[in-house]
C-alpha cells in the first residue's frame, strides 16, 4: 500500500536479490510501469527519502507502529484528502525533535476530530453520567468513568483541556504513556 497525497493504492514490486524489500512508513519517490490494465501496476525507479532518526531503534520501532495502524484505517479506501499524509509528514518532520509518544498523541487526536470522531463531552461513554475528577479513555479517546471500564485514571480537567487545545505540553509523560496505549489499540 503507498500513501500519496491524494489516494492510496497497492502497487507489485518484485521482492528479490537486486531488489531491496520496501519498509513500512518509508517516504519513497517511485516511478510507476505498466497502468494499461493488463497486470498490477509495479514500482520502478524507487528511492528513499530518509529522516536523521531512522538509525535509532527505539524510535524507528515507535514509528512503525504508529503507521501500522493506518493500513486497516484507510483498507478499502482509494481516494483521500492531503490531511493524511500532511499528518505522517508533519510527524515524520518532528519526530527527531520531539518525544514520538506525544507526537502519536497529537496526531491522533487531530484525525480524531478531522473525522469527527472526537468525543469531548464530560459524560461516560458508557453510562452516560457526568464525570467529574478522574476520567478513564476507551480506544478513539472516549471518556468513560474508570470504574465502567475498569481502566487506571487521568485528571478530567487536564484530558478535556487536551481534547481542546490538541497539544500535550501540560501533560506528563505517565499520562502521555496512558494516551499511548489507548492509541495502539488501533485508530
Amino acid at each position: 500500500m503507498v500513501l500519496s497525497p491524494t489516494e492510496v493504492r497497492t502497487y507489485y514490486r518484485f521482492f528479490g536479490a537486486r531488489h531491496s524489500i520496501l519498509q513500512l512508513g518509508n517516504l519513497v519517490d517511485f516511478e510507476v510501469e505498466g497502468e494499461d490494465g493488463r497486470f498490477m501496476p509495479r514500482l520502478r525507479s524507487l528511492s528513499h527519502m530518509g529522516f536523521p532518526w531512522l538509525f535509532d531503534k527505539n524510535k524507528l520501532l515507535l514509528w512503525h507502529n504508529f503507521i501500522k495502524k493506518f493500513e486497516p484505517h484507510l483498507r478499502d479506501t482509494e481516494e483521500i484528502d492531503s490531511f493524511y499524509f500532511d499528518l505522517l509528514l508533519n510527524a515524520a518532520k518532528k519526530w527527531n525533535k520531539q518525544n514520538p509518544k506525544r507526537i502519536v498523541c497529537e496526531s491522533y487526536i487531530t484525525l480524531l476530530a478531522y473525522e469527527g470522531r472526537l468525543y469531548p463531552e464530560e459524560n461516560c461513554f458508557i453510562c452516560e453520567k457526568r464525570i467529574e475528577d478522574d476520567i478513564a479513555l476507551m480506544q478513539a479517546f472516549k471518556p468513560a468513568h474508570p470504574s465502567c471500564i475498569y481502566s487506571p485514571t487521568l485528571p478530567t480537567k487536564k484530558i478535556l483541556d487536551f481534547f481542546k487545545s490538541k497539544k500535550t505540553v501540560f501533560l506528563n509523560d505517565t499520562e502521555i504513556n496512558y494516551l499511548f496505549e489507548v492509541v495502539m489499540k488501533g485508530l
